[in-house]
């Protein structure tokens, strides 16, 4: 299974087109959203062409192939006017065999993270910033090896759709084949800026 990972919309309408057009490029098979879809914020500058109504419009003919998680900025009001679930708080995915417990960012993170076995990813919206980092899990015996080893999980983040911040680009993930990718929203070619692959070794 291909599958597309996005995060933080907040209504922009000319990123939410470019990602749908990018969906159906990559022929992934859903499109996993992280969160925080039609309103900007009151952290958040207004993004390109905001129109959450426009942003309804494209996602809801799509809704088949859409996963999705509640966002800080997602309300019940939301839920009314698109026609796929997104008050989820999170999500469990069996990728061949990686366990990945997806979710937003603003209760689950690396400063607050859930109950993950050895090798779990913990998926991540809301800072807007792309990361791949190894993290130990809080109380992981530094004394002995064995807990040590067995304390460590992945934390990923595909940065954000519309408002990237810490100079990261406008960015999402895709996964296929064992491999998780980050890629540039607004690079025609879909050239991809960095990776990593389930097998790997903590």
């Amino acid at each position: 299974m291909k599958i597309m990972i996005a995060s933080d919309i907040h209504g922009s309408a000319y990123y939410c087109r470019k990602m749908l057009e990018v969906f159906e490029r990559e022929h992934a098979d859903r499109l996993l959203l992280l969160g925080d879809i039609l309103y900007h914020g009151p952290r958040n500058d207004l993004p390109r062409e905001y129109a959450p109504k426009e942003v309804i419009a494209m996602l809801n003919p799509r809704r088949e192939n859409i996963l999705c998680v509640r966002g800080n900025c997602d309300t019940e009001v939301d839920q009314m006017v698109l026609e796929f679930p997104i008050l989820a708080e999170y999500c469990l995915l069996e990728l061949d065999g990686q366990t990945v417990f997806a979710t937003h960012g603003h209760v689950w993170n690396p400063k607050n993270p859930p109950m993950l076995k050895n090798g779990d990813i913990l998926l991540n919206g809301h800072t807007h910033i792309p990361a791949c980092e190894r993290f130990e899990k809080p109380g992981t015996d530094h004394t002995n090896a064995a807990a040590c080893a067995e304390g460590r999980y992945i934390y990923m983040n595909p940065g954000s759709v519309s408002i990237p911040k810490d100079n990261s680009v406008h960015s999402y993930m895709i996964y296929e084949n064992g491999i998780f990718s980050w890629k540039d929203l607004e690079d025609l070619e879909g050239k991809v800026y960095r990776t990593w692959k389930t097998d790997l070794h903590f």
